[in-house]
């Protein structure tokens, strides 16, 4: 049988509260009042759809064997490239092995259900395991319901034949040119049509008419579901569209907008990966995704569900929060605002392609070598063992760091080198199983930080050499920190 097998979930630290969006902008539209309820995740500086998906893919996969993984099929309609493909360079931050197959899927909203049904299918057919992550950053434009509205976040599924937690059972798609959101090729902000037009006509219409044709094509009933997952950000709209289906409230997953947002291609999957971590075996859920048509999936859960709930899931990823203090801020991020970086932000690190080419295991990977006389793992690649008590000479294998535990052993706060949340944080990191590296940090509260504190590695951006159309990645360290809020954004 084939269906889900694991499942990881990344939500960025930083959270909104709209309210604040409405007190820095209320004045220009005081409508917007009825979209203030909650908060929504925010992306920090470094980050985008690519690294959210790296990491999301990396919660999922965890530390098994990757040469399983016979595909990866990546979902966004907002890659950084528009022109190269943001699943490859997934695939290589991943360690995926070169056979892997790598799809890109855009253009729509419903992508992410898409590359979840097209990779059952893969699997189905060919057997192996595909990874298929989604991953959004939309980005609405000041003083609009969008930018209240809008989340950020990214959500991976494994999918094979062994060990399925929930068995994919089905599905039937409608496609209609039902033109809601969209943008042109250069636009910065979505634009959409009327919003009474986008609840009535899409969703309260499309939805029930998916779920309908899904239910006459299985001969199933609406109370064959224990769940009922479709993202929609009208409260009213949703609890509508379920007493349309004859269903109850109970049956409905919330669409999560008060925590996260509406996060474009990730939504379904990401209401998906909630409702499987409450699911109990036995378990019908039926999963659809909105977007010029609609996509609905039947999912069936099993004993093995208990084996990976909570593992990287959505309610660590939602507990793990900091508040961000201001909107000035947030805009900062969003680069809403045009600051001042001085000569040393004006200074970008040129990309050679040969030279990433080559290194791309160390670059984007983060995998250096461990000797096989010693031990003892390195990083970058070596060919002389750094222990001194060995000394052996091309005597290395590939040993892959990202994932790996790590500590801090030093760091430093720098308020003079330029930095988009200064201070510039930066120091050595331990691994558990041997060797060191400098790494730059994200994601801390400076007064937290100290001298053994763990951390994870979480793929970044590093830089953006725009000049050039260049968006440069590496790895950085993250302290892991108790679950709960930070208020000290």
């Amino acid at each position: 049988m084939v269906g889900i097998t694991g499942y990881g979930v990344h939500i960025p630290w930083n959270r909104l509260d709209r309210r604040l969006i409405f007190g820095a902008l209320g004045w220009f539209n005081a409508a917007n009042a009825a979209y203030t309820r909650g908060e929504k995740a925010v992306a920090s500086y470094d980050e985008d759809s690519l690294t959210m998906a790296v990491t999301a893919g990396l919660n999922c996969l965890g530390e098994r064997e990757r040469g399983k993984t016979a595909g990866l099929f990546l979902a966004t309609t907002t890659p950084p490239y528009k022109e190269r493909s943001v699943a490859a360079i997934a695939a290589t931050a991943l360690n995926l092995p070169a056979g892997v197959r790598s799809v890109d899927f855009n253009g729509s909203l419903k992508a992410g259900t898409g590359a979840l049904l097209a990779g059952c299918e893969a699997v189905a057919e060919n057997g192996g395991e595909v990874l298929v992550c989604a991953a959004d950053c939309r980005l609405g434009k000041a003083g609009s319901a969008q930018e209240y509205l809008f989340g950020d976040c990214a959500v991976a599924f494994s999918v094979g034949k062994e060990d399925v937690a929930a068995t994919f059972e089905g599905f039937y798609s409608t496609t209609h040119d039902f033109v809601d959101h969209r943008r042109l090729e250069g636009d910065l902000f979505d634009r959409t049509w009327e919003e009474r037009w986008i609840r009535e006509e899409g969703y309260a219409k499309l939805i029930p008419e998916v779920i309908a044709g899904l239910l006459q094509k299985y001969d199933l009933q609406i109370g064959d579901f224990a769940k009922l997952i479709f993202p929609c950000p009208f409260d009213r709209v949703q609890v509508a569209v379920a007493g349309k289906l004859g269903a109850t409230r109970d049956q409905v997953s919330p669409a999560l907008m008060a925590e996260v947002g509406d996060t474009g291609t990730a939504q379904p999957l990401l209401m998906l990966a909630a409702a499987l971590e409450d699911a109990a075996p036995g378990d019908r859920l039926l999963v659809a995704g909105f977007g010029n048509g609609c996509d609905a999936l039947i999912f069936r859960v099993t004993e093995e569900i208990k084996k990976i709930k909570g593992l990287s899931g959505f309610k660590a990823g939602l507990a793990r929060k900091r508040q961000l203090a201001s909107y000035e801020k947030y805009a900062g991020f969003r680069h809403l605002l045009d600051l001042e970086t001085g000569i040393r932000g004006e200074q970008v690190a040129f990309t050679s392609f040969p030279v990433l080419w080559r290194e791309r295991k160390s670059v984007l990977a983060l995998c250096g070598v461990q000797c096989r006389r010693c031990g003892t793992p390195q990083f970058p690649y070596q060919r002389v063992c750094v222990n001194p008590r060995c000394g052996a000479v091309d005597e290395m294998d590939e040993y892959c760091f990202a994932g790996k535990k790590g500590s801090i052993f030093t760091y430093t706060a720098d308020h003079l080198a330029f930095s988009p949340e200064p201070p510039a944080v930066y120091g050595i990191v331990d691994f558990a199983g041997g060797g060191r590296y400098w790494f730059d940090f994200t994601d801390f509260n400076l007064a937290g930080l100290q001298v053994g504190m763990p951390v994870a590695l979480n793929f970044r951006r590093k830089y953006a050499d725009l000049a050039r159309g260049v968006y440069g990645y590496f790895w950085k360290a993250v302290p892991v920190l108790e679950q709960g809020v930070d208020l000290n954004g």
